[in-house]
């Protein structure tokens, strides 16, 4: 997921994304160890994800950074 598309949701969404991913994340390592993953480069990108939405999160915590105003 890029940068600017993470940005564009409210911190509730990117929690609910953050646990989706992180379950996601999850049944790969499980997947990994059993040799069953069929796209290892798929964990990096999932890990750098969550990554993502928690820097922003800790932004939005911190007041670096607030939420955009939802479109009427």
């Amino acid at each position: 997921m890029k940068i600017h598309e993470l940005l564009e949701l409210q911190p509730a969404e990117l929690e609910h994304r953050m646990k989706d991913l992180m379950e996601e994340y999850q049944n790969f390592r499980f997947q990994h160890a059993t040799r069953q993953l069929d796209n290892p480069l798929r964990l990096r990108h999932v890990r750098r994800d969550i990554a993502r939405i928690k820097t922003i999160l800790a932004e939005y915590q911190s007041g670096k950074r607030k939420p955009r105003q939802a479109a009427v």
